[in-house]
């Protein structure tokens, strides 16, 4: 009946007896024997050699990364609606030591190549104006849209072409690689990804994200980061089971399959209502108080998005028979 937000779900199971098992006296920090697994977890995952952090939120995820890509003095490209710039209260700029955040607009918080080289082609190569030096683009976005390998790839030549860093905040990664059947490389690296914010927390998850370099070289600088911002746990095995366990069987990608599915169960049923395409796991309607109103009397939670509009969210634990009610009584406004 809650569909505020896949941040709220429950912890899945098997991540709760991941975490049981890890109770033990082990080395502490990063320097545990389920820590050390996670390279070559990953690395087996992507096909390729990769350096893995774990940290605790995804906005601490965000920032370490944008931090590992720019100077102080430098910029980060991305999109307005970018969580990096609505909801991250300047962590961005906290993190990097003052780097800005370089605005840009596009349908479904999507970013494009046209776009971004528009922004960099109005900037004067001198000391008196902020240098670009990465881009940060949403899988999926901020409204739920997802970026095709090929979407990928154009916006990463462009980056090579022009210098600059690219990283990804993956939040709801695992719902977008649900959602286009593609290889986890192909939307990342293979595309010209530098750094991935793999999240967890918002597909079953208690409090781990993996910070992924696909040039491992890059994450040596980034663990001295992570560590001066207060996010080298104590007991950092307790995130690192999470993790393994999320990639046991595919339980990331089975998650997010669950979460996409449902949310396409409500998405048809709201005729003419959507605001943006249902890609992943989120659901943008237009309704009316009165309307939003006669849902919750029957007991559905969600968040208005603005006047008239509303956001739902399904997660991991919503099947079939969970969301079908609910996309009755939408049905029947």
């Amino acid at each position: 009946m809650r569909f505020f937000s896949d941040n709220a779900a429950p912890v899945h199971p098997a991540i709760l007896d991941a975490i049981a098992r890890a109770n033990h006296v082990d080395t502490a920090y990063d320097g545990d024997a389920l820590s050390a697994k996670l390279d070559a977890a990953f690395s087996n995952l992507f096909e390729r050699e990769v350096a893995v952090l774990w940290v605790s939120t995804g906005t601490a995820a965000n920032s370490l990364a944008l931090a590992a890509l720019a100077q102080p003095h430098q910029g980060v490209i991305c999109h307005r609606e970018a969580h990096i710039e609505v909801d991250e209260c300047g962590a961005p700029g906290f993190y990097t030591g003052g780097a800005k955040l370089m605005l840009v607009d596009g349908d479904g918080a999507k970013v494009a190549p046209d776009t971004v080289t528009a922004l960099l082609n109005s900037i004067r190569n001198d000391v008196h104006q902020v240098q670009p030096a990465a881009l940060s683009i949403t899988n999926a976005t901020e409204y739920g849209l997802t970026y095709s390998p090929d979407e990928v790839a154009a916006l990463g030549e462009m980056c090579r072409g022009r210098g600059l860093g690219f990283h990804m905040d993956g939040a709801r990664f695992a719902n977008a690689v649900a959602s286009s059947s593609c290889h986890p490389a192909d939307v990342t690296w293979r595309a010209g990804v530098d750094i991935l914010s793999f999240g967890f927390a918002k597909n079953g998850g208690m409090n781990a994200e993996a910070l992924v370099f696909f040039d491992p070289e890059q994450a040596k600088t980034a663990r001295y980061h992570r560590k001066r911002a207060g996010h080298l746990l104590s007991k950092g095995r307790f995130l690192a089971a999470q993790l393994l366990a999320f990639l046991e069987g595919d339980l990331w990608l089975i998650n997010a399959r669950t979460a996409n599915a449902a949310a396409r169960i409500i998405a048809d049923s709201a005729d003419g209502r959507l605001l943006h395409p249902v890609e992943a796991n989120e659901i943008f309607i237009h309704l009316t108080a009165s309307e939003a109103a006669s849902l919750r009397a029957l007991g559905y939670d969600f968040y208005d998005w603005g006047e008239g509009a509303a956001r739902l969210v399904t997660s991991w634990q919503h099947t079939a028979a969970d969301v079908t009610p609910l996309a009755q009584a939408i049905a029947k406004l």
